[in-house]
């Protein structure tokens, strides 16, 4: 902080001298330079999301930005990681306002112990998996049933990270999973799992189509899960917890990711419009 104003102070005493805009006083010899301090926008009030790791672009490229330039004096912080973590942060003490998991198994995980205010739940976006290669890979793996051919798979681990639970739920119901999970390795979110395959050092992996399409270049999409893979849809919904303490203004970020402006950049990243 002492720095920035040191600089600002700086520019604007270079400024002015080559203005011809200094006041001088001396004092024992000593030129005094008359400025006033540019003030700094207050912070008036924060909170914490806790949001996983898929939605980070979205949320620190375009949607905190947005919702931060609308509500001057409100500064929004996010963390990020796999919904699982992210669940065992809030029951351990995280002190997040608002928690937007990639599926409602944790939210209604923490809905159940009464974390989370029922009332401000929505399922707010829908997502996709699908199965990537290196970007500039030969065409060996052509569907999504072709991740048997594959050497080294990664995933993340569907202990805590929603993308493997989705990714092992769709290959054990296409009979795929008991060939190819001594291959496999397991990411702690989803951002390891798309790096272990964009460096190569992975030769497929499965993730979300939001995540691969933000990697385009470096990861290429083979093929989406067949339908009827998976139990049902990929939903991220996004709540208020009970003990924020900043109430009011977590409802109203939430509210904020309902509108149409905050739901057209989910879109411009990939996400479909959950189910409301």
């Amino acid at each position: 902080m002492r720095k920035r104003r040191f600089a600002a102070w700086l520019a604007l005493a270079v400024g002015c001298a080559l203005a011809g805009c200094l006041g001088e006083r001396t004092t024992g010899g000593t030129l005094a330079l008359e400025t006033t301090e540019p003030e700094e926008a207050e912070v008036q009030e924060e909170i914490l999301v806790a949001v996983a790791a898929s939605l980070k672009n979205a949320y620190e490229e375009a949607l905190i930005p947005m919702f931060e330039a609308q509500h001057p004096g409100i500064k929004v912080e996010g963390v990020y990681d796999s919904s699982g973590k992210l669940q065992v942060q809030i029951e351990e003490g995280l002190e997040a306002d608002v928690f937007m998991p990639a599926s409602k198994k944790q939210m209604e995980a923490l809905e159940k112990s009464g974390m989370i205010d029922s009332e401000t739940v929505v399922d707010l976006l829908e997502n996709r998996m699908v199965l990537i290669v290196p970007a500039g890979r030969d065409g060996r793996l052509a569907s999504f049933e072709d991740i048997q051919k594959a050497g080294s798979i990664a995933l993340g681990d569907p202990g805590s990270v929603p993308a493997g639970q989705y990714a092992k739920e769709a290959l054990e119901n296409l009979g795929l999973w008991e060939g190819i999970r001594d291959r496999a390795s397991l990411g702690t979110n989803v951002t390891e799992v798309l790096n272990q395959v964009a460096s190569g050092s992975a030769d497929a992996g499965v993730v979300y189509a939001t995540d691969a399409a933000g990697m385009e270049g470096r990861v290429k999409i083979v093929a989406e899960a067949p339908r009827g893979s998976l139990p049902g849809r990929i939903i991220y919904p996004a709540a208020v917890t009970t003990h924020s303490a900043h109430k009011e203004t977590a409802e109203r970020f939430v509210r904020f990711l309902q509108t149409k402006e905050a739901l057209g950049v989910f879109k411009s990243y990939g996400f479909l419009a959950g189910e409301g």
